[in-house]
């Protein structure tokens, strides 16, 4: 029987999710009705009045911040978008998005240090500032030094006066400072006109093998924009609506032994700097080299099971004094089901469910592994051909800390409408 983890029991257990709206201070849903600035309400989309140019005859824009490997601007490129300017710090991610989408609009830098007039107008800015380094304590004050990449961001978005901007982060994200930080700059800051739409999105409710659930922010200054509905369903039960895509559709033809456990002897330059790559396809199908005792524990996890399916006279000492908890750990994927989240350090199974999901009772069948980099980019839905530059461990991090490329041309697609 395949065990059931605690994303399947909290997935059952989620009510249809709730459009949470904050409105800027202007009427909006009545004549009468002032909602006030701390209101959430189920908002009913009303007329609005595009400025400037058509949107029938022009590619709408993006910025992209945060840019990271490309996640998001794959999706909104695949929706018809094109990127006028990215911003990413880190030297190999900004390789990798200047490998896909053009060095010629990438910034290599810290966002700080991006002038104005290096900024462009764009229709939309997309993207999600990290969240490292607050407190429960943090100040919401959007000067405070604390909040510099918040203030960062919100400055970019007051320069590029874009028409919507996107902000996507970790399912906690409302429960954080920065989110404060957000809604009190949506009130009477930077960010007063424009309306906010938020929730949390699980990017396998829009055809990603993935279950991977995300704060989702747009604001709009055109009028409200609700966040898209979801095209798939892990049970299906309206017209129209799609069963989730599995592990099997996106991973099932990848070779089950692995081309290698080293990336392939090749350099590339970029922003003047030599980087490993660039590497596409089955260059990043790596292998690992486990001991016999960790091939003995893979071989004893069915699908959807883990550790506790492990015997005990196999087990860390770690482990065995640890009986409740950490469920995921050492947990093997299901072919009939979206993986769980794809993080960091996937290749590691001791970090969570991340054996490859072929595993059969008789035993003359399973495939002892943990998934390749070209599986997990595959399940955070990025093109088979997608390149990539950096080290094995600097990929696999642009791969873990990526937007799914689905997830956002879903996004893409419902903002587009609205231009």
């Amino acid at each position: 029987m395949l065990a059931r983890t605690p994303e399947d029991e909290a997935h059952d257990s989620t009510t249809p999710s709730r459009l949470k709206t904050r409105f800027p201070q202007w009427d909006i849903c009545s004549p009468t009705l002032r909602h006030s600035p701390r209101s959430r309400v189920t908002c009913v989309p009303v007329p609005h009045v595009v400025g400037g140019r058509s949107y029938d005859s022009v590619v709408p824009t993006i910025i992209d911040l945060f840019a990271g490997c490309g996640g998001m601007t794959s999706g909104f490129t695949a929706a018809g978008f094109t990127p006028t300017l990215a911003v990413e710090w880190d030297l190999y991610a900004a390789a990798t998005y200047a490998a896909n989408f053009g060095e010629d609009h990438t910034l290599w830098r810290d966002i700080a240090t991006v002038k104005s007039s290096e900024i462009p107008n764009a229709d939309v800015v997309i993207g999600g500032p990290p969240c490292q380094g607050f407190s429960n304590l943090g100040s919401k004050d959007v000067n405070d030094p604390r909040n510099q990449l918040w203030r960062e961001y919100l400055r970019v978005v007051k320069s590029a006066n874009p028409k919507v901007f996107v902000i996507e982060n970790v399912d906690r994200f409302m429960r954080t400072p920065e989110f404060e930080l957000l809604l009190s700059e949506a009130d009477n800051g930077a960010l007063s006109r424009y309306h906010l739409t938020f929730d949390h999105l699980n990017a396998a409710d829009f055809g990603v093998g993935q279950r991977r659930i995300r704060t989702i922010v747009i604001g709009s200054r055109i009028g409200p924009i609700e966040l898209p509905k979801a095209t798939h369903a892990r049970h299906p039960s309206s017209p129209g609506i799609r069963r989730w895509v599995t592990t099997k559709r996106r991973i099932g033809k990848a070779p089950e032994k692995p081309v290698s456990t080293a990336l392939p002897e090749s350099t590339v330059e970029f922003f003047g700097e030599v980087v490993p790559g660039a590497f596409k396809g089955l260059d990043i199908h790596l292998g690992r080299n486990p001991t016999e005792l960790s091939r003995q524990r893979y071989d004893h996890v069915p699908p959807g099971g883990g550790r506790f399916d492990v015997p005990e006279h196999l087990l860390p000492r770690c482990w065995r004094e640890k009986p409740t908890g950490t469920t995921d750990v050492m947990g093997r994927m299901r072919w009939d089901m979206p993986s769980h989240t794809i993080r960091t350090e996937f290749f590691k199974p001791e970090k969570g469910a991340y054996l490859h999901p072929q595993w059969d009772e008789s035993g003359r069948h399973r495939v002892n592994r943990p998934i390749t980099h070209y599986e997990a980019a595959l399940l955070q839905d990025f093109p088979e051909n997608y390149l990539w530059c950096g080290s094995k461990i600097q990929i696999a991090k642009q791969i873990g800390n990526a937007v799914p490329a689905g997830l956002a041309r879903s996004i893409a697609k419902h903002i587009k409408d609205h231009l």
